[in-house]
């Protein structure tokens, strides 16, 4: 009897044993499955990767591969915005401590609709401080309408000298520091056409090439007035020698190539 016992009881046991074994394959099939379907899911801590069911992340990268373990890409840490940079230089001479780090956390889309004025007054801000400067009346140094017309205007007359972009146009659009893309149009940040004084065939802020020199174009937007040369280091009869605001002095002469990651050869 006792024996019989005993027999029943060790064939329990392994019973038992079989389908824990059989239970826990199962269960490692199943969790398993999620390391290649492309998710993060499960105890993952990456894609496919990590956790308690599939191989550590570090693992991933076999030889071969063409990218070494320590090229691998690290999202850990806290990120924040710093600048937004859609038209560079605009956000560095129009903004002031006070508005912009918060200038900086707005939503794209709402940028003009807080910024906007105090973009006004600080351009013409700026313009009183020059007139200082040439010991002139600050009526007499404001900003003057610049070249982009009928660009933002829209085409009311020939000649963009005759459809004058004002201050407050010209900071809403800047305001938004995004950069558009005009698809049914050439891309490029600012292309004079036939240049001064009337500047026929211009073509502004529909994107931006690689040879743009942003820089240069939004100096001239905000200080290069009608003819795009106001303030260009010129002598002016009886006021004396303006300052070259038109400009950063830097010229762009690289040769970028046509494919990612669009290098130049260093010069």
């Amino acid at each position: 009897m006792k024996l019989t016992s005993i027999k029943y009881l060790l064939m329990s046991l392994c019973l038992a044993t079989a389908l824990v074994a059989c239970s826990e394959d199962d269960d490692n099939a199943i969790v398993q499955a999620t390391c290649s379907d492309g998710i993060m899911n499960g105890t993952e801590t990456g894609v496919d990767c990590g956790g308690t069911s599939c191989q550590p992340c570090e693992d991933m990268m076999e030889p071969g591969d063409g990218m070494e373990e320590e090229e691998m890409p690290d999202f850990s840490g806290t990120y924040a915005q710093v600048d937004f940079m859609g038209r560079p230089g605009i956000n560095t001479v129009l903004s002031i401590q006070d508005f912009k780090d918060p200038y900086n956390q707005a939503e794209p889309h709402r940028i003009a609709e807080f910024y906007q004025k105090d973009f006004e007054n600080r351009l013409e801000g700026l313009h009183d401080v020059y007139a200082n400067l040439l010991g002139l009346n600050e009526e007499d140094v404001d900003y003057q309408p610049n070249i982009l017309g009928d660009i933002l205007n829209g085409p009311e007359k020939d000649g963009f000298t005759d459809n004058p972009v004002s201050a407050e146009v010209l900071t809403t659009v800047l305001a938004n520091d995004v950069l558009e893309v005009a698809p049914n149009l050439p891309t490029t940040y600012f292309n004079p056409g036939s240049g001064s004084p009337n500047y026929e065939g211009a073509i502004g802020l529909t994107g931006r090439t690689l040879q743009d020199d942003v820089i240069d174009v939004s100096l001239i937007l905000l200080f290069g007035g009608g003819d795009g040369a106001r303030f260009n280091g010129q002598e002016v009869e009886g006021v004396g020698t303006f300052p070259r605001l038109v400009s950063d002095g830097v010229s762009f002469t690289a040769s970028p190539t046509d494919t990612f990651p669009y290098l130049a050869m260093p010069e």
